[in-house]
């Protein structure tokens, strides 16, 4: 869900920002029991791709319309209206919006205008690859880096979590015949279709719903149309899987995962991998 924007619809090539995190590739339960970093500085040994040219603007004109990324992955083209910088690193390191730890008060609030480009090489090369968006990924790390000065690292920390699992039954929805990615989460319903994880896209919108990590652990990849019609319940978090179902139209979240989807939650702590900002700045004049 893109901030100050309940709903995004997007093409292919447009992502949209509360789920770039779509994305959410590292969205898996891993790591040691202990909390452990990882250091996001390491390169690899052949000189990855840079944008070639990158104005970035702050953007005062309009800070509460919709916000969004275009990013194609078989070319060095990257634009970003009206977005965060806590957007900006969901989309470049595929890490939900709640594992995102620390960071200036501006990180969530102060929104900016991107237009950056590589040159014809990276145009090339992105053409070819196997993995474009991990390439643009990288790319955008890197531009953050270098803008922004952003510094951060990886670890793992043992939270609360809900495993998002298939249920007895089985799920019950269909493969998604939409090229783009869809996601409009509102008060009482969620609907998602399109990405290639659009299971992944669902747990990081329930997390939004419920206050806690949701994780999926379904096994299901490709391309879904779901739709989730619940009864809110600001108490459904902490009453869990067992919560009571409100007098309504529709169940709980709970009851409704899956009744309608044939998935389900299921209450555990675990070790999750989060971002911490160590440190960033205003970006760079132009």
């Amino acid at each position: 869900m893109c901030p100050g924007n309940p709903c995004a619809r997007t093409r292919e090539a447009a992502i949209p920002i509360a789920l770039a995190s779509a994305l959410l590739a590292a969205s898996a339960v891993c790591g040691p029991s202990a909390p452990a970093q990882t250091s996001l500085s390491s390169q690899p040994s052949d000189p990855p791709l840079a944008f070639d040219v990158a104005a970035i603007h702050e953007n005062k004109a309009d800070n509460s319309g919709r916000s969004h990324i275009v990013s194609s992955s078989h070319d060095s083209r990257f634009t970003a209206i009206n977005v965060t910088l806590k957007a900006l690193i969901q989309w470049a390191y595929a890490m939900p919006d709640m594992r995102i730890l620390g960071g200036p008060a501006w990180l969530n609030s102060t929104r900016f205008n991107i237009e950056a480009k590589g040159d014809s090489a990276a145009d090339d090369q992105l053409s070819h690859s196997a993995d474009g968006r991990a390439e643009k990924q990288k790319m955008l790390q890197a531009l953050l880096a270098d803008r922004f000065k952003l510094a951060a690292h990886q670890e793992s920390r043992k939270l609360p979590v809900f495993a998002l699992v298939v249920a007895s039954k089985g799920p019950r929805f269909q493969p998604s015949q939409v090229n783009g990615t869809t996601i409009n989460a509102h008060r009482g319903e969620i609907d998602v279709s399109g990405s290639d994880n659009t299971l992944t896209l669902l747990a990081d919108a329930l997390s939004r719903q419920l206050g806690r990590v949701v994780v999926d652990e379904t096994g299901l990849k490709g391309r879904y149309d779901l739709t989730l019609k619940f009864t809110p319940d600001t108490d459904a978090a902490r009453a869990g899987a067992s919560g009571a179902t409100p007098e309504s139209a529709f169940p709980s979240i709970f009851t409704a995962i899956q009744e309608q989807l044939g998935l389900k939650l299921v209450s555990r702590k675990g070790p999750v991998p989060v971002l911490v900002i160590d440190g960033a700045e205003m970006p760079s004049e132009n």
